[in-house]
């Protein structure tokens, strides 16, 4: 039988995070293997090129091409084999982040981000991809709470995640069977009760 593909998605600061851990207890409780992955990132090839995505300035289409590159690394080594042998794969992002930060948030055609989701993975989706929901004030003081130094995207300014948030209920609205809305303002109990509900209708 095969596996189930997991996606979390959302805005820098949402806590993310905290709920993939989480969820991937959850899942193995259940008895269900599970994979853990990342985007950009999850091969070394991927871990790779993310280096250069969070720190080196580079031309909006270059960003794009290497978050699809990382992709398509990370799905012909990781995510299509994992599922293959019948285990979950949970990724926090992939290709809805691609449609709010470069779509989104910088503005890349939405023709290219088709024609590049064509090329990559074609009509292949996650099975459930949850997006976790917060006014973009709010994640920033979440974010500046932790200590950790900003990368080049976390430091874009609030009209960028204004936009980014935007993409995402988009997404959203354009799939409501596949993208479920989480509320990332509410007591994490509240939000974990809402995932234990969601997942168990997979």
């Amino acid at each position: 039988m095969a596996g189930k593909f997991i996606t979390f998605e959302g805005i820098d600061g949402a806590g993310k995070s905290t709920h993939i851990a989480w969820l991937l207890a959850f899942l193995r409780s259940a008895g269900h293997p599970v994979v853990a992955t990342r985007e950009p990132g999850g091969t070394p090839l991927g871990e790779k090129l993310r280096e250069l995505l969070l720190s080196e300035p580079m031309h909006l289409e270059t960003e794009a091409l290497l978050m699809f590159a990382a992709r398509r690394e990370h799905l012909d080594k990781l995510i299509r084999p994992a599922l293959a042998r019948g285990e979950w794969v949970v990724s926090d992002r992939f290709s809805d982040a691609t449609y709010a930060y470069q779509g989104g948030g910088r503005g890349l055609s939405r023709d290219k981000l088709l024609a590049l989701e064509e090329w990559v993975h074609g009509g292949f989706q996650p099975d459930l991809t949850l997006v976790f929901d917060l006014d973009p004030a709010i994640a920033a003081q979440r974010l500046a709470g932790t200590g950790n130094a900003p990368d080049r995207f976390e430091r874009e300014p609030a009209e960028f995640f204004a936009a980014v948030r935007a993409a995402y209920l988009e997404r959203a609205a354009l799939d409501p069977g596949r993208v479920r809305l989480i509320d990332a303002g509410r007591a994490p109990e509240e939000v974990r009760v809402q995932l234990e509900r969601i997942v168990a209708d997979l």
